[in-house]
């Protein structure tokens, strides 16, 4: 499978991904890429700008079109934005891939993230926008991923040394 990803992490917005992908990829010693960097660098604007700007159906296809590019064209660990997984293209482009899914709590969401304006999706109620979101979107995390990685009261190393043992991953 040349061409293809080490690792596919997947989660919610403010989960760690690009935090523990990047240590992933340190302790594999490979490199990383996040698909959300990737339409920032190519469109020159923040994924906000982005929402507030084309609206979030431009925006998925964006991310459909980094997703589908990364998938083939990286050997490293690889960061997908918290709602790639909502395209069924992409969840089939993920089949036979090697996805950790980083879950957490609502809880946990308000303290790492805040929950906060810069957040497009939980602008108005955060708390209840991002429990909606975690029902839509759960199934379709649970569906793509070949390990769930709890995130709740751990550090990115403690999230980051689960993975590796949970994908059966040697450091080098």
């Amino acid at each position: 499978m040349s061409g293809a990803p080490l690792v596919v992490l997947v989660g919610p917005m403010g989960v760690g991904k690009s935090t523990v992908g990047q240590l992933l990829a340190g302790r594999l010693g490979v490199g990383y890429r996040d698909t959300d960097e990737d339409i920032v660098s190519a469109r020159g604007r923040s994924i906000a700008e982005i929402f507030v700007d084309e609206g979030e159906p431009a925006f998925r296809e964006l991310e459909k079109s980094a997703v589908r590019t990364a998938l083939t064209g990286h050997e490293g660990v690889l960061a997908l934005g918290g709602g790639a997984i909502l395209d069924a293209d992409t969840r089939a482009l993920l089949t036979g891939q090697r996805v950790a899914y980083l879950s957490m709590g609502v809880e946990e969401a308000v303290k790492r993230t805040g929950l906060n304006a810069a957040r497009p999706l939980l602008a108005v109620n955060p708390r209840k926008q991002w429990r909606e979101l975690m029902e839509a979107r759960r199934h379709l995390y649970e569906e793509v991923a070949t390990v769930v990685v709890a995130t709740d009261g751990r550090t990115p190393e403690e999230v980051t040394r689960a993975a590796l043992d949970a994908l059966e991953l040697k450091e080098v």
